[in-house]
């Protein structure tokens, strides 16, 4: 990449109800946190990092990460975590900023400089996998997101919008495609994190 190294937000800010509650990304795995895993493969490729988690910040001491809670009520979704992205992107003076999902431990470890190289006519760039079964699959929350589209993305919220791939459609996305077994394999459920356990032990 030839641009100053991109700042990154991981979004943390789900209810993680399928495992039970609490924090997915304080998870472990391996005997480490998921979070721990997913610095691993963050930190060498982009700027300013934070963590978009609702609640009380104190459970994140010791990361060394800011903590940037959603300025909307009640959980609205994934949405509302990019734009308490965008809004923190904006007060440094960035113009994008690169999301994650964080109950996915495993990114690619190119995906700032790929997505960078996807953006679309907006600026805007956003991750899918393929395997050899089947079409690309789409992982919105794993993306590069231009700044001037937090007007915008405002005004959908507050419209009571709530849905991903609705908002990045009206946007044009570049789409940046990583074939084989899937980087974006998130943790939803106990079955998931045993699949994951399993493929670390193989490696």
């Amino acid at each position: 990449m030839t641009h100053a190294p991109l700042p990154a937000m991981i979004l943390a800010g789900g209810r993680a109800t399928r495992m039970g509650g609490g924090d997915k990304p304080l998870v472990l795995l391996a005997g480490r946190p998921l979070l721990a895993h997913l610095l691993d493969r963050l930190r060498p490729q982009v700027g300013r990092l934070a963590l978009n988690a609702n609640g009380d910040p104190g459970r994140w001491a010791g990361w060394g990460l800011p903590v940037v809670g959603d300025s909307l009520p009640d959980h609205p979704g994934p949405l509302a975590g990019v734009l308490a992205a965008m809004d923190w992107t904006a007060a440094q003076g960035a113009a994008h900023v690169l999301t994650v999902a964080g109950d996915s431990p495993c990114p690619p470890a190119d995906l700032a400089a790929r997505l960078w190289a996807a953006r679309g006519p907006t600026g805007l760039a956003l991750a899918a996998s393929q395997d050899r079964h089947g079409p690309p699959r789409d992982h919105p929350t794993f993306g590069l997101w231009p700044v001037a589209l937090r007007g915008d993305l405002a005004a959908t919220l507050a419209a009571g919008q709530r849905r991903v791939r609705d908002f990045t459609a009206r946007h044009r996305p570049g789409i940046a495609v990583w074939q084989g077994p899937d980087p974006f394999a998130n943790i939803n459920t106990p079955a998931d994190l045993a699949l994951a356990e399993a493929r670390l032990a193989a490696l």
